[in-house]
């Protein structure tokens, strides 16, 4: 099996455990109402996101609900290689063809996980955007919430195109990649502010690639909606203790099978 399936190859790997606390955190900030479809985007390419996107739906897939992640990135979609399928037919191909729902089946592809499905990109449409604002895109979301627990979708680059803006406005939910050694304050204030402009939920952002060593490793990979960007700096600072917060906060710190600090971030309402 691909080896960027860390949580399904290494349960019990320190980034497996980060997985499955972005789960957990994800279904804490849903409070009373249930979060069906949540959307993984990016600010540049190369944060991350598909790598994020799989293990999320691999971790939701091993407690037993019935998870579909969606390949949205109709331009450089590489889930079906991540998951070792069949790229043939997919999204774009789905919502080109004049064919209802109940051809849909031909689009999904099963996957090694148990419980976990992939609707894979497809091929390289003419208008990747377009196709996500049609109505046919909203009524596969609909339908696809009666038959799985939890939707995970593959985005884009929100720098790039602006197929993840168009999706923000139609999950319930999104989770923003950025990559730590990538990042600038701006950029990141430019994707959270872009998809708020348009009416999207911003459910954290995911700082990837960070530094693997005992010092940085107690830096949390996962960082709910309460992230203060500071003024006086070019790199991202999160703070955890704003007043301003609606819901709870509760932080503390473990140490790993191997001795490294993790802090653990737990929302509740």
């Amino acid at each position: 099996m691909n080896s960027e399936l860390v949580v399904n190859n290494d349960p019990m790997s320190p980034i497996s455990a980060i997985f499955r606390n972005l789960r957990t955190n994800i279904q804490f900030m849903s409070g009373k109402e249930k979060i069906h479809t949540v959307l993984i985007a990016s600010t540049l390419h190369g944060d991350g996101k598909s790598f994020v996107s799989a293990n999320l739906a691999v971790a939701f897939a091993r407690t037993g609900k019935r998870t579909i992640i969606i390949d949205a990135d109709m331009r450089k979609g590489r889930q079906y290689a991540i998951f070792e399928t069949n790229q043939v037919l997919g999204l774009s191909d789905y919502l080109i063809n004049p064919e209802g729902i109940d051809k849909l089946n031909r689009y999904i592809k099963p996957t090694e996980i148990d419980g976990l499905n992939l609707l894979p990109s497809g091929n390289i449409p003419t208008d990747p955007s377009e196709l996500l604002l049609s109505d046919k895109m909203r009524e596969l979301l609909d339908y696809l919430q009666t038959v799985y627990d939890i939707i995970i979708i593959d985005g884009t680059p929100i720098k790039s195109v602006p197929d993840s803006l168009i999706l923000s406005r139609i999950v319930d939910s999104t989770v923003v990649v950025v990559g730590s050694d990538t990042i600038k304050k701006s950029e990141l204030r430019m994707t959270l502010n872009s998809i708020k402009n348009v009416g999207g939920n911003i459910a954290g952002v995911v700082m990837n690639n960070m530094p693997n060593s005992a010092k940085k490793y107690d830096e949390y990979l996962y960082y709910n909606d309460n992230y203060n960007i500071n003024s006086n700096s070019e790199e991202p600072e999160f703070d955890y203790g704003s007043d301003d917060y609606s819901s709870g906060v509760e932080s503390s710190v473990e140490k790993d099978d191997y001795g490294r600090e993790i802090k653990r971030t737990k929302l509740y309402e």
